[in-house]
């Protein structure tokens, strides 16, 4: 084995000795050896020992971590970032914190928005400038959630590697979201448009979308909708499943996703019509089958929403002169529209979220004529009349003060306690 001969160097800094020494270390993404630098850290205060004090000082501890050895050891090897982010905080995420879905799209956004740049970077020179830099170079081209997105996840992967060991400090912990952000769309339907929409809609994509804005089912749980989950004495809708990028799934976006909703009375009724005139109403067969066929056999499985999309929704948008229509603008529309139907917790349920945060701060949007009738419920309470009401008490005048209601033209309001 190679011995090391090394004395290392000593520094200046701010008043105190500093000792770096040199290792072999390996390179994981090239699997080479080369020479690095490395800070052992402060030997002590320039007013207490001399330089050769100093440099004696870093051979011993030289001495201590090499054991005399050029050879690299498994925590000093050069660490990037993606090997790190690939290798070490990808697995602790998936099946824990993400599901299927969710971590094809959080690493696919990982690998585009972070690892792009910085993935063949060793981690120790990645600094806070660095980060901030190319944090503003993606508020010029991304939504801000995307951005606010790797954010999160810089800081995220700078936290497991300080638990791991593998860096000492985080420099994207004070990073600071750039205030020049894409607008974030919040489209949003009216009443009118809404029923433009299914009066122009054939009869399947017509049941199909006053299910979906009813019930306001994801695209994944409306597609994988099945007859036996129709209860037509009981009116439910039962999602047992779920479908994403092809599979399907027995699980959901979240813990409310696989649930049994109720289904008014006309929609019941609306759905027992379609039952008669589907392809297949089997209890096993979905209710909304792609019914294209392929080499003259009709396939009758899941619709892909991505196809749904392209197909029906965009085509409708065009001809009927819509800014958007989409499922998360159909959603956004109801979860809106549906504030002045029921609470907010009402809505949550319908929703099928988790947290009404969800509900409240992501999918409502304010309501142009119900923020009017707000203001001029506010504006009639602070200029209702006030009731003045005369007596007496050891001889002087008392005035008490009430309100009994609006009146027209200016008013005057005496102060409590002072004579009429």
């Amino acid at each position: 084995m190679a011995r090391s001969h090394q004395r290392g160097t000593v520094r200046l800094e701010h008043n105190s000795w500093v000792g770096f020494m040199n290792l072999k270390v390996l390179d994981p993404t090239t699997g080479q050896s080369k020479w690095k630098k490395q800070r052992v850290g402060v030997l002590g205060a320039k007013s207490k020992m001399t330089k050769y004090q100093a440099q004696d000082s870093l051979e011993e501890v030289i001495a201590k971590r090499t054991g005399g050895s050029t050879q690299p050891r498994a925590d000093e090897r050069i660490v990037t970032l993606g090997w790190f982010t690939r290798n070490r905080f990808f697995p602790l995420r998936e099946g824990s914190t993400w599901n299927e879905g969710t971590a094809a799209s959080r690493k696919s956004d990982i690998e585009r928005d972070l690892l792009t740049n910085f993935g063949e970077v060793p981690m120790e020179q990645i600094d806070k400038v660095m980060l901030q830099t190319h944090l503003n170079g993606l508020a010029r081209r991304l939504s801000a959630g995307r951005v606010k997105h790797a954010r999160f996840f810089m800081k995220a992967i700078f936290e497991e590697a300080i638990d791991q060991g593998f860096v000492e400090k985080n420099p994207a912990r004070k990073l600071i979201v750039p205030k020049e952000l894409r607008r974030v769309d919040k489209t949003t339907l009216t009443w009118e448009q809404l029923r433009l929409v299914l009066a122009s809609a054939p009869l399947r994509d017509r049941i199909l979308l006053i299910l979906d804005m009813t019930e306001t089912f994801r695209p994944s749980e409306l597609f994988a909708l099945r007859w036996s989950g129709f209860d037509m004495g009981g009116n439910t809708l039962t999602v047992s499943q779920t479908v994403y990028r092809g599979k399907l799934r027995d699980y959901g976006k979240t813990k409310m996703s696989l649930r049994t909703v109720h289904a008014p009375e006309g929609l019941a009724n609306e759905l027992w019509l379609w039952k008669q005139a589907c392809p297949n109403p089997t209890p096993d067969a979905f209710i909304f089958p792609n019914s294209r066929k392929r080499n003259g056999v009709r396939r009758n499985g899941f619709i892909r929403t991505d196809n749904y999309r392209a197909r029906v929704l965009k085509p409708l948008a065009k001809k009927l002169e819509l800014p958007k229509l989409n499922f998360q603008v159909l959603r956004r529309t109801m979860a809106t529209l549906a504030q002045t139907k029921g609470s907010i917790k009402d809505v949550q349920g319908i929703l099928g979220h988790s947290k009404a945060d969800t509900t409240v701060n992501v999918y409502m949007q304010s309501i142009e004529d119900s923020v009017k009738h707000t203001q001029e419920a506010i504006y009639c309470e602070l200029t209702a009349r006030q009731k003045l009401v005369g007596g007496s008490k050891n001889g002087k005048n008392l005035v008490r003060f009430g309100t009994v209601g609006v009146v027209d033209g200016p008013q005057v309001i005496v102060p409590q306690g002072q004579g009429a």
